[in-house]
């Protein structure tokens, strides 16, 4: 029995055989998925699945990437359907620099910017900058909201982190104690899986531990502490080889979690026990 922990299952890359998906998963040994909201629109259809179908579970949030797009109020809507039994945590949210306007302003007008370089920024680059920090700043309040909530609620969250990494920690620090996150989709190094760790949160890997150029992840995967990780698949994305560049499902959760118990040379189903356990120790699945 494995659980799928990230799951986008709202997405419309399941709209047309949404039932076949549930199906191989449970014939993979996938008895529960959880599927996680990236806006307010998005968490009440991760709630509309998941009180719909009793093997899946919802996570309800804001995505740092909705940062504009998202009202002055997201933890009203949040708190309303967050009474739903079947919400087991808060996410995901978090920061995410990846795609920052300054980067935008670097990638659209490179050759403006090339011929302009000796003379310092451009006006382009000043005013990427100012957006910079104005999508930093809203990116933070969110994810402060949600922590809040998540404290009030007595929920964990699930913690999405591109290219933040520092500014992220630096986030949740304060909340030593309060909440725990699972740091979902893990690239980083051992240093980084420890230092999460040592703050009493939890990692998750997806297929990238079966990528030929994941193996720097799949070390890490192999190293950590077996009680502190989770599985998943983030799909419809990250694909595991040998579906990789195809549309993911949590079906393919058993190769991620079948990668890493080779690399650890342990038993697939000592690994299934463990990463099961810990995901019902993290996510709240006695309130559905």
């Amino acid at each position: 029995m494995l659980i799928e922990t990230h799951a986008h299952l709202d997405y419309p890359d399941f709209a047309n055989d949404f039932g076949d998906v549930l199906r191989r998963a449970n014939e993979a040994g996938v008895t529960r998925i959880l599927t996680i909201g990236t806006s307010i629109a998005s968490s009440r259809r991760a709630i509309d699945l998941a009180e719909k179908n009793s093997n899946i579970f919802a996570v309800i949030g804001v995505h740092p990437t909705y940062a504009k797009e998202a009202g002055d109020d997201v933890i009203t809507p949040l708190r309303e359907l967050a009474k739903s039994p079947r919400v087991v945590a808060i996410g995901e949210t978090g920061l995410d620099y990846h795609s920052l306007p300054s980067k935008a302003t670097a990638k659209d007008k490179k050759v403006q910017v090339f011929a302009n370089a000796l003379q310092g920024e451009t006006e382009e680059q000043i005013d990427a900058s100012i957006e910079d920090g104005a999508y930093k700043s809203k990116q933070a309040i969110l994810f402060e909201q949600q922590l809040d909530l998540a404290v009030e609620l007595g929920l964990n969250v699930v913690i999405h982190q591109r290219d933040a990494w520092e500014d992220t920690l630096e986030m949740m620090r304060p909340y030593t104690d309060k909440v725990r996150g699972v740091f979902h989709c893990f690239g980083g190094s051992l240093d980084q899986a420890n230092e999460v760790i040592d703050l009493d949160h939890l990692v998750s890997f997806t297929g990238i531990v079966t990528f030929k150029n994941g193996a720097s992840v799949r070390a890490v995967a192999a190293q950590i502490p077996l009680w502190k990780f989770m599985v998943e698949t983030d799909c419809p994305y990250l694909a595991p080889v040998p579906f990789r560049g195809k549309r993911c499902e949590p079906a393919y959760t058993r190769l991620v979690a079948e990668s890493i118990a080779s690399a650890r040379e342990i038993p697939l189903q000592e690994l299934a026990d463990a990463t099961t356990e810990t995901a019902e120790k993290f996510f709240r699945f006695d309130r559905g």
